[in-house]
């Protein structure tokens, strides 16, 4: 041993021995206004109805979602993110309640901006597989294919309908080529240039949207791997978002967050625009189903996995868990 002490010099730990120092060199910190809340609301539904594979999650009725965003405010998380489920027996092969100004996600965009004003950045899924017989994003040519450039036009109209009921951002989650072009020209015509687009850039085919198709009520026949993007691939994504940015998305997304954080990475590194991730329905359900056998500690998961997503580069990321996450960080 050396007179002048012991090897090594160099210690890491140092600064790790006491929590109020591991939280002054943090390098990633969480804040309640990284958050968004993707909220889903029910036609013809008199009370909440649990979704069973999401644990806490709900079906809203149109006024427990003024409730839901009321929270969401005195939490501090940024925005909501609202998705329709509409009556079965108002699907069909078009999507018509999608576009219908009375529609169910068109009275909720209308009823939460009332409620909430400004307070909140109220978002909208702008895709057809919730109001679609067949389930796809889109609409199906006559040998059952989904036709991009037909679901483009249905596109167009249902972001001047979700303008016009109250949205501040458009979500297009479809995946079609050319979507955000169209939409971003839809909007300008009927003079909604202040209506933001956030595009799903690299949306994933992925196992983890199981539990999503039982909260919108899906009716989907078949798969999506026509038109989302392949697991395997990391430079398409890349791809994408050239093409999104030029033709004038405002802000872009990585669906999934936890598996693709690899993609979020270079999607960060790479744009010049706000970044979000999405934590989807699948990754919800693992931690919350682990937690409940015991064999994760439910709050220290969460808090891990969404440190992860904005270590990876996400300024904005949509969960399940945010207005829990920000009461929980406005707390200390």
């Amino acid at each position: 041993m050396s007179a002048y002490g012991s090897f090594p010099g160099a210690r890491p730990r140092r600064l790790r021995t006491m929590p109020a120092l591991r939280r002054m060199v943090a390098e990633t910190r969480l804040h309640p206004a990284d958050l968004i809340l993707p909220a889903f609301v029910r036609e013809g539904v008199a009370e909440p109805v649990p979704i069973g594979a999401m644990p806490g999650v709900v079906q809203h009725t149109r006024d427990t979602l003024r409730k839901a965003a009321v929270e969401a405010v005195s939490a501090g998380i940024s925005g909501i993110m609202l998705f329709g489920v509409p009556e079965d027996a108002k699907k069909d092969a078009l999507g018509t309640a999608g576009t219908d100004p009375d529609g169910i996600l068109q009275q909720a965009l209308r009823d939460v901006r009332s409620e909430v004003g400004d307070e909140l950045v109220v978002m909208s899924d702008l895709c057809l597989d919730e109001y679609t017989d067949h389930g796809h994003c889109g609409v199906l040519d006559a040998e059952g294919r989904v036709d991009n450039d037909a679901t483009l036009e249905r596109y167009a109209e249902m972001a001047q309908v979700q303008a016009d009921a109250g949205a501040h951002v458009v979500g297009p989650s479809g995946m079609m080529d050319g979507q955000i072009g169209v939409i971003r020209d839809a909007l300008d015509t009927i003079g909604r240039e202040d209506v933001a687009v956030l595009a799903y850039t690299a949306k994933y085919t992925s196992a983890f949207y199981g539990p999503f198709r039982e909260a919108v009520g899906s009716s989907l026949r078949g798969d999506r791997k026509t038109y989302q993007q392949d697991p395997a691939n990391a430079r398409e994504s890349l791809r994408e978002l050239a093409l999104d940015l030029a033709e004038g998305a405002d802000m872009v997304m990585v669906k999934p967050a936890g598996p693709y954080l690899d993609i979020l990475a270079k999607v960060a590194e790479s744009a010049d625009v706000p970044v979000a991730a999405y934590q989807i329905s699948g990754e919800y359900a693992m931690i919350e189903a682990a937690a409940e056998k015991g064999w994760i500690d439910r709050d220290a998961a969460i808090m891990e996995s969404l440190t992860g997503i904005r270590r990876a580069g996400a300024r904005m990321i949509l969960t399940y868990w945010a207005t829990e996450v920000a009461q929980r960080l406005n707390r200390g």
